[in-house]
């Protein structure tokens, strides 16, 4: 509690309600040094200086052939449906047992990640290792005016699977 003194030495020393915020502040002054001084060493940052490509873009095939899951989990090889375990057969078929034909894989947006691996285990398992996921490419945050029927794989980000 604080007290006021005052001039009179014989009375008794009056009560001040107010409170004293100095010892407040001082420690609100020290958890911000701590924490100022605490969260650069708390964040992970890890530096890599990834080289530049000179490599000049693949050469779009013409005729691509596009694997297409569906939001009802079923498998398109172009604009045919194809039951999954007919899958291997009718892929060979479609690309005369060229085990490097690139194929372009798209999904649904609403399809889940694991079914979508799945379908990728189907084209290991068949022997496929060239996949190429195809996305709309987006400007500015807002879709592209290309529609995902229309087969362009100039917006496909391609990458070969691990084995």
């Amino acid at each position: 509690m604080a007290a006021r003194i005052r001039e009179a030495a014989g009375e008794d020393l009056e009560e001040s309600h107010e409170i004293n915020v100095t010892p407040f502040i001082d420690v609100i002054l020290v958890l911000l040094i701590i924490f100022m001084v605490a969260a650069p060493l708390a964040t992970v940052d890890v530096n890599v200086d990834l080289p530049g490509s000179t490599a000049t873009p693949a050469l779009r095939p013409e005729t691509p052939l596009f694997l297409t899951l569906k939001s009802d989990l079923t498998l398109a090889i172009g604009n045919d449906s194809v039951l999954r375990p007919a899958f291997a057969a009718v892929l060979d078929t479609r690309t005369k047992g060229d085990k490097q034909t690139r194929i372009f894989l798209r999904a649904d947006r609403n399809v889940g990640y694991g079914e979508l691996m799945e379908v990728m285990n189907l084209l290991r398992a068949a022997g496929y290792l060239k996949v190429a996921l195809v996305g709309l490419e987006t400007a500015s945050g807002v879709s592209s005016a290309v529609p995902a029927g229309s087969g362009n794989p100039a917006s496909a980000a391609t990458g070969n699977t691990a084995p």
